[in-house]
């Protein structure tokens, strides 16, 4: 989580100091989560507790971005902090998140990618951290110069397990 975090806040550091014209922007998004399967198979050993969602639970989300656009505002660069419930089971996520959209139309297609951490409180005492790797695709509809409603879906794997997000949000 430290690596991510430092990389993430380096990323950060280097895109706010570039040349150009850049700006704030800030978003919210929520996203239902729907389980397909697990991504490892554990041979069990005498201090295993079960998978990290050993339930195969759907779950939902809800997180806070804040970032930069550059490029005209056709890219988008932040960090953002999330909150997790697989079906009872609560946690957190920090991720680093890069979007491309057009911003000159008032429907406009994009494409998204989230890599971070997210810690889950389950069965294992303090629970269980893992890596989060999310791709989207979807569209945005702009209703002002800086304000788009959007929707996208792609594939997210964390937790060992490949979920597909159904994600709705606002990009002020």
């Amino acid at each position: 989580m430290k690596k991510t975090l430092a990389i993430s806040t380096l990323i950060f550091a280097f895109l706010n100091n570039l040349e150009g014209q850049s700006s704030y922007y800030g978003k919210v998004e929520s996203a239902y989560l729907k389980y397909v399967y697990r991504t490892v198979r554990v041979d069990p050993g005498p201090n295993w507790q079960g998978y990290n969602l050993q339930n195969k639970q759907n779950g939902y989300t809800i997180a806070v971005t804040n970032g930069l656009c550059f490029a005209d505002r056709k890219v988008f660069t932040g960090l953002g902090l999330g909150y997790l419930n697989f079906e009872g089971l609560h946690g957190v996520s920090i991720l680093s998140d890069l979007e491309y959209a057009d911003s000159k139309t008032k429907l406009a297609p994009l494409l998204n990618l989230k890599i971070g951490y997210n810690h889950l409180w389950n069965q294992y005492d303090g629970g269980r951290s893992t890596p989060h790797f999310e791709m989207n695709v979807g569209f945005k509809y702009r209703l002002k110069e800086k304000t788009a409603v959007y929707f996208k879906s792609g594939f997210i794997v964390t937790q060992q397990a490949l979920l597909v997000p159904f994600i709705i949000g606002i990009r002020y």
